[in-house]
This record gives structure tokens, sequence and C-alpha cells, in this order.
């Protein structure tokens, strides 16, 4: 049986819709988006869930006390049979008895090397503008374990960005996301494999790690990508849905 995945976001679902197409590319992978679940009942990522036949549920949380969201999470996600879930841009704060029901199985991916520019508030182009407020030269997606505290659950996978001479805000988090659209998916692809064994799944070292080492200054992560990723990867590399 296929390992049933939520994805939970905010907003447009771009991450989402670079799971969906990984997922199209592999050959009878292990697991499948099963549910997607947004906090916003308008968020684009619920329209991506439904044109993919996918189930999408709008969850409020505005309002409403952690006991009740944290109740209907739970019934959600039990009711789908999930086993794993991926945050992608989701803004809440997950309640703790969710965090606890799926401890070490639910991740997220954050658009900076935490543990820097992490916490509570710090989103979207908060955290670009952050970075280069800071005068930083690296950045770049962390996928970690969920915990109870925003950002703070231990960091599986990241891999450096390049912040150029002249980016703004927009261009630096452009560079990032087409990042975070090769990162996660292979991340959700090697827990959704792993777990549909009943395996726990094995540390993942993307190719980017080791040009951060090699050179935190003169990277050009964008022609690693073409390159080298693509050489490591061979018939492995699908189309990652590069979408903002």
């Amino acid at each position: 049986m296929s390992l049933p995945v939520a994805v939970f976001a905010s907003g447009s679902g771009s991450n989402l819709q670079a799971i969906l197409d990984y997922h199209a590319g592999l050959d009878a992978p292990p697991w499948r988006v099963e549910l997607v679940v947004s906090d916003q009942e308008d968020a684009k990522v619920l329209q991506r869930g439904r044109h993919a036949a996918i189930r999408a549920r709008f969850l409020p949380a505005a309002g409403r006390s952690s006991g009740d969201v944290a109740g209907e999470t739970l019934d959600l996600l039990r009711s789908s049979e999930i086993g794993f879930v991926a945050l992608a841009g989701y803004l809440r704060l997950i309640p703790a008895p969710v965090v606890a029901a799926f401890r070490e199985r639910m991740v997220n991916i954050h658009p900076a090397l935490l543990p820097a520019f992490g916490g509570k508030g710090m989103y979207g182009m908060r955290v670009h503008e952050a970075v280069l407020a800071a005068g930083a030269t690296v950045t770049g997606p962390t996928v970690h374990f969920v915990d109870e505290e925003y950002d703070r659950g231990p960091i599986i996978a990241q891999w450096p960005v390049p912040v150029r001479a002249g980016d703004d805000p927009h261009t630096l988090a452009t560079r990032v996301l087409r990042v975070e659209h090769l990162l996660y998916p292979r991340v959700v692809d090697q827990f959704g494999r792993a777990l549909a064994r009943g395996c726990r799944p094995a540390p993942f070292s993307p190719p980017g790690t080791a040009f951060l080492a090699h050179s935190r200054a003169t990277v050009d992560l964008e022609r690693a990508i073409s390159a080298g990723f693509a050489a490591r990867t061979g018939a492995a590399a699908h189309g990652n849905g590069e979408r903002t």
C-alpha cells in the first residue's frame, strides 16, 4: 500500500506543486499526496490540490483555541490515514498534540539557513529582508523536523544559496525558491519511501552542502544545479515545478 502524505500550506502552494511534479516522474513511488490543508479559505494551494484530484480542506485556526484546532487536525489526518506531513509555507504553529502524534513524521521547509533567521514572525519576505540587512553572503532553504516551537526542530537538510551584490528581497527569494523546489520533493520522497517500509529515514545530504564548505562567497549555485546536480542524479532528475 502507498503511504498517504499530507501537505499543509497557507499560500500559493508552489512547493506542493514541486512535490506533485516530482512524484509524477517517479516509477511507482510507495507514497502519494492524499490531503492538502490550509488555514486560508481562498489559498491557491487548495485550488492546486483540487486540480490534482487531491482531497483539499480549509481548516480555520484564527480565533480558535489550540485544543479545538488540534482535535480537528488530528481527526482530519486520521480520517485520511496520513502517515507523513510536510509543511510547505504553513504559517500557523502546529498544536502540541499534533506534533506529538507525528513526532519525526512531520517536516517543514524554511527559506533560510537555520538556526539563523528563524522563529515566530520570520516567514516569506521578512526572512530575505533580514538576511540582506545582516549582510549575509550565503542563505538557502532548511528542511527540519517540526516540534513545539517555530523553526527549532532538528535539521534534516540545508542547501546554500549565494547572496549576490545588488540583490533585493525579491531576487533573493526567487533564487532560494528555485532551490526549495529541488530540495523539498527529494526529502519528501526519501521520507515517504522509508516510512512506507516502516524504517527510519537515513540522513539526507544534498549535493549543495559540499559547495558551502568549498566556498561561501563564490559558489554559483544556479550553475551547480544545472550541471553538478544533473550529473549526480542522471535519469533520476525529474521536473521540479519551479513556480512562484
